[in-house]
């Protein structure tokens, strides 16, 4: 079916991921937000590569936070990660919006992913998906300057400060998480699958799409 045939909830879920799910008479309805492959900052990712565009979310996120038909918003979460800034972004929308919020993270939610999976009100990981806390990095990049760490430095905080303040976890804990040498044998980083990113105060809840519209109509009242 060609675009001029397809509705506009039909075209933002093909285009963006993203939907509407209509409730009956006199309830409000749930967004679909779906965060899926690389989320793309300021530079176009490679052609070949999923991506979620923060300058097509954000508009977005304003959209529904100004519709009084939208009583809450649910986030789909399968990231390997991306632009920071960008991340970063969308993850402060997502908590300043004052309807409900809850997230679930299914397949994966990788570096700038954590925090736009704690950025909800409440958030919830299936039983095999994965959390990947790691040191901020930029490919090809080489830190020459004391200037150039110190920036990293800046950013690394900035992302520290957000899911701790978010999430059930100290600044120290995800920190010392962040810079984990025991686990990769490449990098630095810790992976927490399901259960265990609960454990460490990450995620609130291991559950599926199930629990996770309960808890938001429960949010919705």
């Amino acid at each position: 079916m060609g675009q001029e045939g397809l509705s506009n909830d039909d075209q933002e879920m093909e285009e963006l991921g993203q939907v509407t799910l209509e409730e009956g008479e006199g309830k409000k309805g749930i967004h679909l937000l779906s965060i899926i492959g690389e989320v793309e900052g300021h530079e176009n990712a490679s052609g070949n590569s999923k991506t979620t565009k923060y300058d097509h979310v954000l508009p977005k996120l304003a959209q529904i936070e100004d519709d009084d038909q939208i009583g809450g918003l649910l986030v789909l979460l399968n990231t390997s990660g991306g632009d920071v800034d960008a991340g970063l972004a969308i993850a402060e929308m997502i908590a300043s919006l004052s309807i409900p919020s809850v997230s679930l993270v299914l397949g994966g939610s990788h570096s700038i992913g954590v925090p736009l999976a704690v950025a909800s009100d409440y958030s919830f990981i299936v039983p095999t998906g994965t959390m990947m806390v790691h040191p901020v990095r930029m490919s090809g990049m080489v830190i020459g300057t004391s200037r150039t760490y110190d920036y990293f430095e800046m950013i690394q905080d900035r992302i520290l400060r957000f899911v701790s303040e978010h999430a059930k976890i100290a600044y120290d804990q995800l920190k010392l998480l962040m810079h984990n040498t025991k686990m990769l044998t490449k990098d630095l980083g810790t992976v927490l699958v399901g259960e265990e990113a609960v454990k460490e105060g990450l995620i609130d809840e291991v559950g599926g799409i199930k629990e996770a519209l309960k808890k938001l109509h429960e949010m919705m009242g």
